[in-house]
């Protein structure tokens, strides 16, 4: 059990408390001094049963200078190593800690697997037998400051290492090297890794194309509705640039200064969803981890949760969401107490969730908690009108991030742009623009330098009903292709594993088609 005493600093208070516990056989294994002004102490009291708890609380709030004693799940420290692992775990690429005589110090779970050892062996292991054609220590002793793109061989792949040396100060103010912290970065992707950090760093408004009327219009909506501390969902295709969106409405809101973190609900299984946004107490559950671990929500305090396909959701998660947007509750999977959060919440989907709510697939009460601000993104095709200025500032971008000559757009590929559907919206166009910046030697993009998916022509739409809407055609191709495949793939399971999306997604489908069980 764990205690947080909110008590007087005075002297002698600790053995007062310590004594206490002492008479009910309850021995500490550790104490913590927390709290803004050390106004906190934590003690962790492993063997200290609920039973005597009930008589020892009022005890303990006797003791003069004690204002008050609760139960909590972790100890400061302890909360501390959590984020410091959830941190390092978010990070795809791998991380290493080094001492200065050639040893591995801790790693990040990719640097482990890339190693070829669990987390908890890395402490220890010999530098030479990764990388026996580079001297790490030597390179940071001669450097004595932060190397960038050092090019090293291990496991048979090229990296590039940042490496940031570690001083250690003495009594004599002077700094000594204690090792360093060293990132590798697969040179197979350094390309991807550049355009990624640059796409991250322009994330505010500011990065938000406005050519089109359309958009000038969703932006003008998104910069009134930043500021306003209320849940606010997001509706649009995939590719639209619903997450960019989202950070941009953080970064203008009050919040901006907080954490911005994203969970893709179609991405993962029940679950794995639910441990990740709400985290679980130590010993949930069979695998865990024996501190537990801290969810996204709790990560996120004070800033803003994005939730993406948000109509993916399981009932079961719904329902938690539901009671977190009520009151800022939530208990952790395997927890007893409660944790309450200031987190705004912001939603995307690109699914009706009305429709959803008709067929009993969304809670309606969770709809209308979510819908209290809304934007609308359209989709590329109906942004036509400014396709060129969009293609000029992504092919700028391209060339810069590759290191070429700017290349112009011919009037041939603009018109090419211009008469495409464009199914993937923005993020297709991006990529496809970066691709052609790469392809290009004449310095002039033409329309072959557009690898574009080659679709029927508008008169070749044989056996397609075209009468109804949009959204009713649609329906009506995603209804013959799952109507087609499933006999093939007996299972949602399977269909979805032949469709590349999640088993929630094809049981969803199913369902509202009327084409079999999940």
């Amino acid at each position: 059990m764990r205690l947080r005493v909110h008590c007087q600093n005075r002297i002698g208070i600790l053995r007062d408390i310590v004594s206490l516990l002492a008479d009910y056989g309850a021995n500490v294994a550790r104490g913590e001094v927390g709290g803004e002004r050390g106004n906190a102490i934590y003690l962790h009291v492993p063997l200290l049963l609920n039973a005597q708890w009930v008589t020892l609380k009022p005890r303990l709030e006797d003791v003069s200078g004690v204002f008050g004693v609760r139960k909590v799940s972790l100890m400061p420290s302890e909360r501390h190593q959590l984020e410091l692992e959830a941190l390092l775990s978010s990070l795809t690429d791998p991380v290493m800690s080094i001492d200065m005589e050639g040893h591995l110090v801790a790693a990040n779970r990719a640097a482990s697997q890339l190693l070829g050892v669990r987390v908890d062996e890395v402490p220890g292991l010999s530098l030479d037998r990764y990388l026996p054609d580079c001297d790490l220590p030597d390179v940071i002793r001669r450097n004595n400051a932060r190397v960038n793109g050092l090019r090293v061989r291990l496991k048979n792949a090229t990296f590039l290492a940042d490496i940031a040396p570690l001083h250690r100060e003495h009594h004599d103010d002077v700094e000594s090297l204690a090792g360093a912290v060293v990132t590798l970065h697969s040179a197979d992707r350094i390309g991807e890794r550049i355009y990624q950090i640059q796409r991250q760093e322009m994330r505010g408004f500011e990065a938000m194309f406005t050519a089109s009327p359309r958009l000038a219009s969703l932006i003008h909506e998104a910069r009134r509705m930043a500021p306003l501390d209320a849940p606010l969902l997001i509706f649009g295709e995939t590719g639209t640039g619903k997450e960019l969106l989202a950070r941009a409405c953080h970064l203008a809101s009050p919040r901006g200064q907080a954490p911005f973190m994203a969970l893709n609900c179609a991405g993962l299984p029940e679950s794995m969803a639910e441990t990740e946004l709400f985290g679980y107490a130590p010993g949930a559950f069979d695998g865990a981890r024996p501190e537990g671990k801290l969810g996204l929500l709790e990560l996120t305090s004070g800033g803003t949760i994005f939730l993406d396909e948000v109509g993916e959701m399981s009932p079961r998660l719904q329902a938690k969401l539901l009671r977190f947007l009520q009151d800022g509750g939530f208990r952790r999977v395997g927890a007893d107490e409660e944790t309450y959060l200031d987190v705004r919440v912001v939603c995307a989907t690109q699914q009706d969730l009305l429709s959803l709510c008709d067929q009993g697939l969304f809670r309606q009460d969770l709809y209308h908690r979510l819908n209290v601000l809304s934007l609308n993104v359209p989709p590329l095709r109906d942004c036509l009108d400014g396709i060129q200025a969009l293609a000029e500032h992504f092919v700028d971008r391209a060339a810069r991030q590759i290191g070429c000559p700017l290349p112009e757009l011919s009037s041939a590929a603009v018109a090419r742009m211009a008469g495409y559907e464009w199914p993937g919206n923005v993020r297709q166009l991006e990529n496809v623009l970066f691709q052609a910046v790469s392809l290009c030697e004449s310095g002039r993009i033409e329309p072959e330098h557009l690898r574009l998916p080659e679709g029927p022509a508008s008169g070749d739409l044989a056996g397609i009903e075209l009468d109804g809407t949009l959204d009713d055609i649609l329906a009506d191709v995603e209804r013959r292709v799952l109507a087609a495949l499933y006999p093939l793939h007996p299972s949602s399971r399977q269909l979805a594993r032949r469709l590349g999306v999640s088993h929630t997604t094809i049981a969803n489908k199913l369902k509202r088609y009327g084409l079999g069980g999940t």
